[in-house]
């Protein structure tokens, strides 16, 4: 079973709650593909013909393409735009779950689309874990 680990970074404005969801999921045997880099370099260039910036773009689509989980979370304060587009690139899949509490500044949007589209929403982090345990822990067929 592999989880991505999608949702705010923003060069370093929102915390380190993949952390968090790392040491909580970490008795129960998934891969966790997370794409906050330590070595990322702020000079990187968001353009394509950025060679690393494209490596990592790529690295990323390739690892949401593969997870059976996408765990997404808008932290408040935040404005996550690249986030937004993974959400609306997942919205249908049935491998996205998501918690973006009160604060988040399209709030409204998520819930609408996922409304919409029969995205499993939650209101904190810790609720989008027990979420993911639980879609980890079902029989698969």
């Amino acid at each position: 079973m592999t989880v991505f680990l999608a949702g705010s970074i923003e060069m370093g404005k929102a915390g380190d709650w993949q952390a968090q969801v790392q040491q909580a999921l970490a008795d129960d045997g998934v891969l966790m593909l997370n794409p906050r880099r330590d070595d990322w370099n702020p000079a990187w260039k968001p353009s394509a013909s950025d060679a690393n910036f494209r490596q990592q773009v790529q690295w990323e689509l390739a690892a949401l393409e593969k997870a059976d989980i996408v765990l997404m979370y808008f932290a408040p304060g935040t404005q996550s735009p690249i986030t937004l587009l993974e959400f609306g690139l997942y919205a249908r899949s049935g491998k996205l779950l998501v918690a973006a509490p009160e604060g988040f500044w399209r709030k409204g949007n998520l819930d609408i689309t996922g409304d919409r589209y029969g995205v499993p929403r939650y209101d904190n982090l810790a609720d989008l874990i027990d979420a993911v345990r639980a879609r980890i822990r079902q029989p698969r067929p």
